[in-house]
């Protein structure tokens, strides 16, 4: 005869708290169900191992069985099972309390995973009826029949059930039958339980890997072991660059394999492609309170029982242990990358165009992260020669400084675009570093505010005797009077045009006959207002300077020529040119220099 009886003894019934407040999403009644059939199988094996149960366990599995017909979900084990006073204790007196005496209890569990009552109630969430059977491991167990219909009363009576474990069986409800679709609860199992560690079976075909690389010895696994994990985690990604698995038991525990992925040359974050685990069960990709967000950029798999969770395991609490797992973390990928550059400096090397992103990021964002990276930061010149930043100052200490004493790093953000300008300043025997990231702009402000006399200078931002003012003076081959009506030449020919000055200086002959240079702070404001995609100080970042080379062959020529229509037309055109290296000649402008230039041959 079944027992009949109520689950509540309040007037309220927390059903409906169940179904909108215990979990974010409903499918995790999935996760929660399977990981307490986990449980109780792992619970077996200890008690096996410890002789605490006599007779052979075999290879337990979970099963999950869809009926869409009958509308049911099936999820059975060959765990430890449950006695009826158990049924009793974790499953009737879960809710023997009011509504609020529920959350209270329940919104700080730090994990409920195994606890069998709590994760149990979130199959309400999807089903509007819930029956088990049950067979306990004790020698001369009774099996147990439960139900209950979602209200507060429930059914308990003996069962049938012949072999050791748990069955439950989901009537789902009305509004869930989505997760009667095979594709659907095939996604959700996919999600939730692909690494649990006992076997799982849908369709007679085991879904899960048990022993994924993290959970195994370092020293068992090899290269391909890791390139191939990788591959599950992420079918459709490239090869990663590199690994690091994480294995700490002290002062937290910590398991994980974290892998550098390819990236591209553009400063940007793949968020959420780091999972986290607990136990081997998935709990979140969204670990931005574990993981620095300049590490986010990184793929794979964390796994801490340490970590606190709420209810909905859906968002971190603070807690120490999340500060300094973070720092941990952060600790072994800067040193990860210290190993590589002292063991084979050439895989760094070759590798940074894909890495450097990252690690900008992460010396911008991280004081300590910063001290352990400048050390193998790598700086590319045009010559593609790589240095750190120690070698880089050493190789350009003697030639690049000012008359202040302070070292000008010269650098390109675009080496054809300013091609012109590079030429010009090696063929003055300086050197041009490449700085073609769009992070380098905020990197180069943060390397001259920690370097002492540094500075850094686009190569294009003045000509080349200005960017390294050795406090030299060159004498020009036009007089007085001359540079004078050369200015007013080029003034008159810029006329209006906003933001735009005029200067004559004596140049090196081989020098162009006219730079265009925008000063370095201007470039950068206007660079980070690129990035940013604003401009808060509009036109002023077109301002640009136009300066003459009184030393060029061409001044002399200009004035030479006594037809002033001549002069303005090859004043023009030289102008035009200036433009045109700057990528400043569009349109309409563009149009008639081409014009021009054909008349002219």
């Amino acid at each position: 005869m079944a027992e009949k009886g109520n689950i509540n003894v309040q007037t309220e019934n927390i059903f409906p708290i169940i179904k909108k407040f215990l979990y974010s999403e409903h499918d995790i009644f999935i996760r929660e169900l399977v990981s307490n059939a986990v449980d109780a199988t792992q619970k077996l094996k200890v008690l096996a191992a410890k002789g605490e149960k006599t007779g052979e366990i075999g290879e337990p599995v979970i099963k999950i069985d869809l009926n869409k017909d009958k509308k049911t979900i099936t999820i059975t084990d060959q765990g430890i099972g449950m006695t009826e006073e158990d049924v009793k204790k974790y499953i009737n007196q879960i809710a023997l309390s009011s509504a609020q005496d529920f959350l209270d209890k329940y919104k700080d569990e730090s994990n409920i995973i195994g606890h069998f009552g709590l994760g149990f109630y979130s199959a309400f969430m999807v089903a509007s009826n819930v029956e088990f059977e049950t067979l306990s491991y004790k020698e001369g167990a009774e099996a147990v029949h439960w139900s209950c219909d979602g209200s507060p009363n429930y059914s308990i009576k003996k069962s049938k059930k012949k072999t050791r474990g748990t069955k439950i069986v989901l009537h789902i409800d009305e509004d869930s039958l989505e997760f009667l679709e095979e594709a659907t609860l095939t996604g959700v199992l996919n999600k939730f339980c692909k690494f649990l560690p006992i076997p799982i079976k849908f369709k007679d075909e085991q879904i899960n890997n048990p022993n994924p690389a993290w959970s195994q010895k370092p020293a068992d696994l090899t290269d391909e072991d890791y390139k191939n994990f990788y591959s599950e985690l992420y079918p459709i990604s490239q090869p990663p660059l590199f690994h690091i698995h994480l294995n700490v038991d002290y002062p937290f525990n910590l398991t994980g394999v974290l892998y550098f992925p390819k990236l591209t040359n553009q400063f940007e974050t793949q968020k959420n492609k780091i999972q986290l685990y607990a136990n081997q069960v998935f709990v979140t990709d969204s670990v931005e309170d574990i993981v620095p967000e300049y590490l986010t950029m990184l793929h794979g798999v964390l796994d801490s029982p340490d970590i606190p969770l709420n209810v909905s395991r859906s968002y971190l609490q603070g807690d120490p242990n999340v500060k300094k797992i973070s720092n941990h973390i952060s600790k072994k990928v800067a040193d990860k990358l210290a190993d590589i550059f002292k063991t084979d400096r050439k895989e760094l090397e070759d590798k940074w165009e894909d890495i450097g992103v990252f690690v900008k990021y992460g010396m911008l964002s991280d004081e300590k992260f910063y001290e352990r990276a400048i050390t193998y930061c790598q700086f590319k010149n045009t010559e593609d020669k790589s240095y750190t930043w120690e070698e880089y100052e050493k190789h350009i200490a003697k030639n690049q400084k000012d008359k202040d004493g302070n070292t000008i790093v010269l650098y390109t953000s675009a080496k054809q675009q300013q091609d012109a300008y590079v030429k010009a300043a090696t063929e003055q025997g300086y050197d041009v570093v490449v700085m073609d990231q769009l992070i380098d702009n905020h990197f180069i402000n943060a390397l001259e505010s920690k370097l002492e006399k540094v500075q850094f200078k686009r190569v294009d931002a003045d000509v080349v005797d200005n960017l390294i003012d050795k406090g030299e003076s060159r004498e020009s081959v036009l007089n007085e009077e001359q540079v004078k009506s050369l200015k007013e030449l080029f003034t008159n020919l810029v006329g209006e045009s906003k933001g735009v000055t005029v200067e004559t200086k004596a140049l090196s002959p081989k020098e162009a006959p006219l730079v265009i240079t925008k000063p370095e702070f201007m470039r950068r404001m206007s660079d980070m207002s690129a990035l940013s995609g604003m401009n808060q100080m509009g036109g002023e970042l077109n301002m640009y300077s136009l300066i003459v080379n009184t030393n060029h062959p061409l001044a002399s020529k200009i004035l030479t020529d006594g037809d002033e229509g001549s002069q303005k037309d090859k004043a023009k055109h030289l102008y035009d040119l200036a433009l045109l290296s700057q990528n400043m000649l569009k349109g309409e402008g563009l149009t008639k220099f081409v014009s021009k230039s054909l008349e002219l041959l």
